[in-house]
């Protein structure tokens, strides 16, 4: 059995298709429409989807009064367990009429649809054995929830009665009431419960299907679910990457919503060269893409996200995976219809280096590493200004700070970084050496040792131990900063400039960054770092 879901696009219908037993995956930002998208697919597919919103209601009443199987299936489906509703009725029934945004409250329909099965279920086999039928009794939904829920959640149990559910810490007698359970505990049952009850061959459209639950179960669960209801198709529709990323299934991202209605959706495309929740986070972005060295919980991040709002930021690590993520994003064919340019640390390059960079679209900042930023004259003086230092106060505060900087640098540090530098040089030579032209494993071994040849070591480590002393002897904290890469000089600047610890100066300029608008040391910032022309 198929499902062909059809999504109206700017003057055309996109057409995706999902067999059952097997599940597609819709990702957007927020304001990209999604939850609009799983409604109109909804109501479309008529009687054949049932939708599970994320704005739902997840208050468990064991005590719900007991009603018929089919009142209660009725109710689940529709949301009225009346003679007059129909399918005509759900949009006002179950969605209140406004079904993107309402509320779904239909905990209780759920349990009373398991209850009535379970009565049902039970008396059937009753009725069984009392003929003399002992084939195997067919398991009730309750008891597959129950160890399903209790497989996803073995510190747990659960003890389901004909009119009770508890729950107990595995291992102890403490019962304690449904109701009571935490709120990922109760939405792994809601969520377990809506898929064993729903109709043979459904549509389960599952809008934010990782609400509420801890990521060290959620693929672990959703693996159960379409196990256990093949006869099925599943449509997730999300924000989250690690959890789209984490599912085999067809795969389309929506960028945008006109209320006509239409969308822009694409499929997510594969060989890109980028693992797949790039690709889903770039096709989902609404701005250009901007590649940085660092990681996503460093300051680094912080301060290009503050300093370049219009761009979303990306960081990649080493230098050399921003230049390859942005010179293989610019030659896919998938993706180019997204801007993207790079920033890297200025450290390593020659003049050569950063034109040539620039010609690929990615510039270089004037400061070994991003930290180094905060402690240029401009940005220091802005910091001090917030301070409340002004004047000849100022000038002297700012002299001091730049006298401890210089005075702190020790030989052995000077070492390391000549050391570090040297490295990265020798590396980044040795990676453009061309073997390709040898047939021979003699030629090979001629033309690499003529290439390590060239390489001057001595002449690369005095290029730099040369700029960081010419430096230090002008007191060229310009030069220094771009020359020298030092963690314990952002501790200087901490000491110096704010009178705190290093942890509660990063905190701070955490918060600063992190403010609505514009502040003095903010727009510093702003100003030390390249122009990007995001159009």
């Amino acid at each position: 059995m198929s499902f062909n879901i059809e999504i109206p696009i700017l003057d055309s219908i996109k057409t995706i298709t999902v067999d059952a037993g097997s599940s597609v995956m819709i990702v957007g930002a927020n304001g990209a429409g999604k939850t609009r998208l799983a409604a109109y697919i909804e109501e479309s597919m008529g009687d054949k989807a049932h939708r599970i919103a994320a704005h739902r209601a997840l208050s468990l009443n064991p005590s719900v009064t007991k009603v018929s199987e089919r009142q209660a299936l009725k109710a689940l489906k529709i949301g009225s367990d009346g003679d007059w509703a129909q399918m005509i009725h759900r949009k006002g029934s179950r969605w209140g009429d406004n079904a993107p945004v309402s509320l779904l409250n239909d905990f209780d329909y759920l349990l009373q649809a398991l209850f009535a099965e379970q009565t049902n279920r039970s008396l059937d086999t009753h009725k069984k054995v009392r003929s003399g039928d002992y084939s195997e009794a067919i398991a009730t939904k309750f008891e597959i929830l129950s160890e399903t829920w209790q497989e996803l959640l073995p510190h747990r149990e659960l003890h389901i009665s004909g009119d009770n559910i508890q729950a107990s810490i595995r291992g102890t007698d403490s019962l304690y009431s449904a109701r009571d359970m935490s709120d990922g505990e109760r939405a792994t049952f809601y969520i377990l419960g809506q898929v064993l009850v729903a109709d043979e061959g459904s549509l389960l459209i599952f809008d934010e299907p990782e609400l509420h639950i801890h990521k060290s179960i959620m693929s672990k669960l959703w693996d159960k679910l379409e196990a256990l209801r093949p006869d099925c198709a599943f449509l997730f529709i999300t924000h989250d990457l690690e959890f789209a990323s984490s599912r085999v299934a067809d795969k389309y991202v929506i960028t945008s919503y006109n209320p006509q209605p239409y969308w822009v959706i694409n499929s997510v495309p594969k060989d890109t060269g980028f693992d797949e929740q790039l690709v889903t986070l770039i096709m989902g972005s609404r701005k250009p893409i901007l590649f940085i060295e660092g990681s996503s919980n460093s300051l680094d991040i912080m301060t290009y996200r503050s300093c370049y709002p219009e761009w979303t930021v990306i960081p990649r690590g080493s230098c050399e995976q921003v230049i390859h993520s942005v010179v293989t994003m610019r030659q896919n064919s998938e993706l180019t219809r997204i801007l993207c340019s790079g920033i890297v640390d200025a450290d390593d390059y020659s003049r050569e280096d950063i034109e040539y960079l620039d010609g690929l679209g990615i510039k270089s900042i004037p400061v070994s590493e991003i930290e180094n930023i905060f402690l240029l004259p401009p940005v220091s003086q802005a910091i001090l200004k917030f301070e409340g230092y002004s004047g000849s106060d100022l000038e002297c505060k700012y002299n001091m700070y730049s006298e401890a900087i210089f005075n702190n640098i020790k030989s052995e540090q000077i070492n390391d970084v000549v050391l570090r530098y040297s490295r990265r040089r020798i590396d980044r030579n040795l990676k453009k050496v061309d073997l390709s032209s040898a047939s021979s494993v003699e030629e090979l071994s001629s033309i690499l040792d003529s290439k390590l040849s060239e390489l001057n070591i001595s002449a690369i480590s005095d290029f730099k131990k040369k700029e960081i002393d010419n430096a230090i002897e002008n007191k060229d904290l310009y030069t220094l900063l771009k020359h020298f890469d030092n963690k314990g000089l952002l501790a200087l600047a901490a000491t110096n400039l704010k009178g705190c610890k290093l942890s509660n100066f990063e905190q701070w300029l955490s918060r600063i960054l992190s403010q609505q608008g514009n502040n003095a040391v903010k727009m510093a910032i702003r100003q030390q770092l390249p122009n990007l022309d995001a159009r």
